[in-house]
């Protein structure tokens, strides 16, 4: 109950106002509503390695991906729908189209302002960016403290520990599979992998995250086009409840307008990251010397993920407004509710626990792997080189007790923690709005010179 009263207060309307407002202003100035922005984020995924870095632009994508891409995008969605019912999802496309601004801006500013270590490896981030970017403001080094230490602290104890694991072991256990067993050789997977830093991270995200992403969205685009008559009432049914709660499903009835907005708002950030900042050290590590070309990579990445939320959330919506699978499959929770829904939704019911099962196993699985180096480059930033093996170990320590809390109260520690994460980054953002306002320009010149 604490906890919930705690989210509501960080994620009321004065956040969700201003990241709505900050994201209109980078979208408005920087031209993102044009469709040759849309196409240079396809292109500059695909550019060639322009100077050093720890990863390619590609593995620095697949790496952001994989950390946004997670539990939030499955079971985040479900616990969305069964709250706030259908509405909330219309809430998250409305805040997400305006926060692809917001990621953009994100990633030329990890570019603009990364520092390249003697033995050659490189840091980057909002703790960079606000430090060096604010320099003229005394509180900037404070500031970027700050949010190093809640960026800490989220990656411990919310989106790249328990929520994750926790979701593994849930779909693992409906396969038969004992938590005590999947504890153990998670540890020592994830172990195997992130003791080996970003480049290890980077190889296995390039591998998993395009398998997972056409896997799960190619099972739910095959459970829209089966139901395709439904899909017209689905979207009228978005929309109605955005404005009407009332007439939301499950969980939904009778909650005010506000509380599905917030609730659509809270969940595409946690699904997507922007405004949060973690994505940009991703895109630090990336092999480019342009921050705009980054910031469209950055801006893909949050593109992807907002699809996989609403694939999940079409296909949660199509289902359950079945009156002959309402009462069995609205009752329940999290990936539970997202398995049956898949399973109606195909027409066989038990395909639907491996399909949401495999997705949850890969999404979470990357996320886990994806936020460690983020938590690696906060507790460098905040204690130097000697503190990350101690974070690793107590990181991986973390995702072996994440199957055995459960998972409202993670959800609602980890909106807590990455309201603070975006309340933080957003200042240096919006003190840093020129820089990514003159990189933009730059960048559309020296296309316009070279043509």
């Amino acid at each position: 109950m604490i906890f919930s009263t705690i989210c509501d207060f960080v994620w009321g309307w004065p956040l969700i106002i201003a990241i709505c407002c900050i994201g209109i202003y980078f979208t408005i100035t920087l031209g993102m509503f044009r469709i040759s922005r849309l196409k240079m984020s396809v292109k500059s995924i695909a550019g060639k390695e322009e100077c050093h870095g720890d990863i390619s632009v590609f593995g620095s994508l697949c790496t952001s991906i994989s950390s946004t891409i997670g539990t939030g995008n499955i079971v985040g969605i479900a616990v969305a729908v069964s709250i706030g019912g259908p509405g909330a999802i219309f809430w998250l496309w409305v805040s997400s189209i305006f926060s692809f601004a917001i990621k953009y801006a994100e990633g030329v500013l990890a570019i603009k302002y990364r520092k390249f270590g003697k033995d050659g490896t490189i840091a980057g981030g909002p703790m960079y960016y606000i430090e060096i970017g604010l320099q003229k403001n005394r509180y900037s080094k404070a500031l970027a403290k700050v949010f190093a230490f809640f960026g800490m602290i989220v990656t411990l104890l919310g989106t790249g520990t328990f929520a994750q694991s926790n979701s593994i072991a849930s779909a693992l256990q409906s396969f038969g599979f004992p938590t005590i067993a999947t504890t153990i050789i998670l540890g020592i997977i994830v172990s195997i992998i992130t003791l080996k830093g970003i480049k290890s991270i980077s190889a296995v995200s390039e591998k998993l995250v395009p398998i997972m992403a056409v896997f799960y969205i190619g099972s739910a685009l095959l459970i829209i086009i089966l139901n395709i008559n439904s899909v017209p009432q689905v979207f009228c049914l978005i929309f109605k409840s955005a404005f009407s709660p009332e007439s939301a499903l499950g969980g939904g009835v009778g909650v005010s307008i506000a509380h599905v907005v917030s609730v659509g708002v809270r969940r595409g950030i946690f699904s997507h990251e922007c405004g949060l900042g973690s994505a940009a050290i991703a895109s630090a590590a990336a092999k480019t010397k342009s921050p705009a070309r980054q910031g469209f990579v950055a801006m893909a990445g949050a593109i992807v993920s907002v699809i996989v939320c609403s694939m999940t959330g079409i296909v949660l919506i199509i289902t359950c407004n079945d009156t002959l699978i309402l009462s069995a499959s609205c009752q329940l929770k999290g990936a539970l509710l997202t398995s049956q829904a898949f399973g109606y939704g195909l027409g066989i019911v038990d395909i639907g626990k491996y399909i949401v099962g495999i997705g949850i196993i890969l999404f979470a699985f990357t996320s886990i792997i994806g936020w460690n180096y983020y938590g690696e480059k906060f507790t460098q930033y905040l204690f130097g080189d000697k503190a990350i093996v101690p974070f690793k170990i107590l990181y991986i320590a973390f995702v072996v007790m994440g199957p055995y809390f459960s998972v409202e109260t993670i959800f609602t520690i980890a909106d807590i923690l990455t309201g603070f994460m975006a309340v933080t980054n957003l200042i240096g953002v919006v003190g840093l709005r020129k820089v990514v306002s003159d990189e933009t320009e730059k960048f559309f010149r020296d296309m316009k010179v070279g043509q």
